[in-house]
């Protein structure tokens, strides 16, 4: 049954083509970004159903917004998917780590995606069968954690711990809380060489939003099946 979603960072890549999936089966959809211009020029080909709304994640007065632009518009929200995210392709090694660069991606990374879902909650608390999808990346597995991108690595690390305890202390809800690799991706993140196309990353995102058991949470998911944290 169509449901009602909102998705950060849905103005490219795989937040895009979640949006474009979930309007095809007949959702309704806060597709946001950053700007409002961008927002609407993704949203536009997509009809009515996607409506465009501005929202910044590192800033808490966005966030606010946000929820009262869809708390005015819809009386619940069925589906949070947090997958705005950011990554320094030039990070280097943790050996010359700046701490500034590992706030940086810490604030959108990790802190964005707890205050959107500590904001949005009242409205999925209202969902019949909410969820709450956090996108991470397989770089962020302590069982297999290598050298690569370490600020990112962690930030996303950290991304998984929010979604351990949003799924611990709504474990007596009805409210489901997961992550999920959507694998490497070809997107401006990604690069042109990942061998994965958006409609591929997009793929378990759009399962859990729309298929998968209510009952799976506190997960870290890729290709539909959980893995190793």
């Amino acid at each position: 049954m169509p449901g009602i979603a909102l998705v950060t960072g849905a103005n490219k890549g795989i937040g895009l083509e979640v949006v474009r999936q979930l309007a095809t089966r007949g959702w309704r959809v806060f597709l946001t970004g950053r700007s409002l211009a961008s927002v609407r020029k993704a949203a536009s080909p997509l009809g009515a159903s996607v409506t465009p709304v501005p929202l910044d994640i590192t800033s808490k007065i966005s966030i606010e917004a946000a929820f009262h632009v869809a708390s005015q518009t819809v009386s619940h929200l069925d589906v949070l998917i947090n997958n705005a995210g950011i990554l320094d392709h030039d990070e280097g090694s943790i050996f010359e780590l700046h701490p500034q660069r590992l706030r940086r991606m810490f604030e959108t990374n990790t802190i964005g995606a707890l205050l959107v879902s500590q904001t949005f909650l009242p409205m999925i608390r209202q969902s019949e069968s909410g969820r709450i999808i956090n996108v991470s990346s397989g770089a962020a597995q302590l069982s297999d954690m290598g050298t690569w991108a370490p600020a990112y690595s962690i930030s996303k690390t950290a991304l998984n711990g929010v979604t351990a305890q949003f799924a611990a202390a709504l474990a007596d809800s009805k409210i489901a809380v997961n992550s999920v690799c959507p694998g490497w991706v070809k997107t401006d993140m990604g690069g042109r060489e990942a061998p994965l196309s958006v409609e591929q990353g997009a793929d378990t995102i759009v399962w859990l939003a729309t298929e998968a058991p209510q009952s799976m949470t506190g997960l870290f998911i890729r290709d539909r099946k959980p893995i190793l944290w």
